[in-house]
């Protein structure tokens, strides 16, 4: 296995939209296996194959306490929604940054497993926030993207305050 390296904003891949998963084989096995990898390396609990520069509908996210569940959802699509809920959030792809955003409460998944078997579940809670939250990034989508355009700004300005401090060159882009 291999860790893979997390694109960051203001990087422009970000907002490339993925296409549909069509080959289930052994390449796809060691990109699962990779973004687990990286996604348990980096402490977060979601990863979409569009974070690592692979713009394919995957995404992988382990919410357990334990960090010892993984999931796979390949091709993935919300078929149906329901409540509302705001939290925190923040992204291996957004460093630092935390804000609250609203999603759907509920969610009921229709995806495929690595197998390219089909299969739909029902998620709810932090499970379900994530889900979404990987999702976007599948359609170029970042939880930033949800906030005000006020809100937007000063994250663009702690991020450039961050990056002057650790020493990487500012950038111009907007968020």
């Amino acid at each position: 296995m291999a860790k893979l390296e997390i694109l960051e904003i203001p990087d422009p891949r970000l907002r490339t939209v993925a296409k549909p998963v069509e080959a289930f084989d052994a390449d796809l096995l060691r990109l699962i296996e990779d973004m687990t990898e990286t996604m348990y390396d980096a402490d977060g609990i979601g990863l979409a194959a569009t974070q690592v520069d692979v713009h394919k509908r995957l995404l992988v996210l382990d919410v357990s306490e334990l960090q010892d569940q993984p999931r796979v959802y390949i091709n993935p699509e919300i078929v149906a929604s329901e409540g509302s809920e705001t939290c925190e959030e923040g992204c291996l792809s957004v460093p630092g940054i935390y804000a609250e955003v609203s999603r759907s409460e509920k969610v009921r998944v229709s995806a495929q497993n690595p197998d390219g078997s089909s299969f739909e579940e029902d998620l709810d809670g932090m499970h379900a926030v994530c889900l979404q939250h990987e999702m976007d990034h599948l359609v170029g989508k970042l939880f930033v993207d949800h906030l005000s355009p006020l809100k937007r700004r000063m994250v663009t300005k702690k991020l450039e305050k961050q990056r002057k401090i650790s020493g990487q060159k500012p950038s111009r882009a907007v968020l």
